[in-house]
């Protein structure tokens, strides 16, 4: 179950297959790229137990990040937003599941401090809404509005939940534009040497008809600036936790991530 989908003709051309193969690369690169920020900017709102035996639940802080919190109830909301995604059952989640999806939280609300500039536009309602109705397209189990309230709250998650997490994906994606892109520059050789070494290589794997480079090398730039955004995102999320203050009670100090202190 994703946002996003791809398909395929059982019978293809060899130009059609070339040109599957080019989406499908860039496709590659860019969720790899966008991955991390879909998950993470998508956890928002602490979710509601519905659990009969107790009647209140007492939450617990499981992660500071410079002075804001994050409870057991915001990580719980995380796994239940992912098991949506990846249309797996909670059972299913490991204790390193677990831990990456905090971690992922951890990443989200240090990129948040980095929202608070005046000038920075957040995502409109109408964006968001816009959003929402394409990816319900990609739910057709789920058409009617009755049906598509039942999936959200078979994953303990509302309309009002699931508007506020991609609104926060809008605005994560928007951050990390305007932050990383401008400063990526994609000169003719990289784009020659991708075309030589990775993308000729994969059209004769694939039995098509070879591209000439002057067909693809906008595809090609496009999905090298996308490779670099997100080597260029992971560097500035170490940077973050490095500089700012991350504690997470009862974890072990690990020297791979600075940033994170245990109490």
């Amino acid at each position: 179950m994703k946002f996003f989908s791809q398909r395929s003709c059982r019978q293809r051309s060899s130009r059609q297959r070339s040109s599957s193969l080019i989406q499908t690369i860039s496709g590659q690169i860019m969720l790899r790229a966008a991955l991390a920020l879909l998950l993470s900017a998508l956890f928002l709102v602490p979710i509601r137990s519905t659990a009969a035996r107790a009647p209140e639940v007492i939450d617990r802080i499981v992660a500071t990040v410079n002075g804001s919190v994050i409870l057991q109830s915001d990580w719980d909301e995380a796994l239940c937003y992912e098991a949506l995604l990846s249309s797996r059952s909670l059972a299913s989640f490991t204790e390193d599941d677990r831990r990456a999806d905090l971690d992922r939280l951890i990443d989200l609300e240090l990129l948040r401090g980095q929202m608070k500039s005046a000038d920075f536009l957040h995502a409109t309602d109408g964006e968001v809404t816009a959003r929402i109705a394409s990816a319900r397209k990609q739910y057709p189990h789920a058409a009617s509005d009755e049906a598509w309230r039942a999936l959200l709250a078979s994953y303990h998650l509302t309309e009002k939940d699931l508007f506020a997490h991609v609104r926060q994906q809008i605005d994560v994606m928007r951050l990390v534009d305007a932050r990383l892109r401008p400063a990526v520059q994609i000169d003719s050789k990289s784009i020659e040497a991708y075309y030589r070494d990775q993308f000729v290589p994969k059209l004769k794997q694939s039995g098509a008809s070879e591209v000439p480079l002057t067909e693809v090398s906008a595809k090609i730039r496009e999905v090298l600036t996308e490779e670099k955004v997100s080597e260029m995102l992971v560097s500035w999320l170490q940077t973050l936790r490095s500089e700012g203050q991350v504690h997470v009670p009862g974890a072990a100090p690990s020297s791979s991530d600075p940033g994170v202190q245990s109490q």
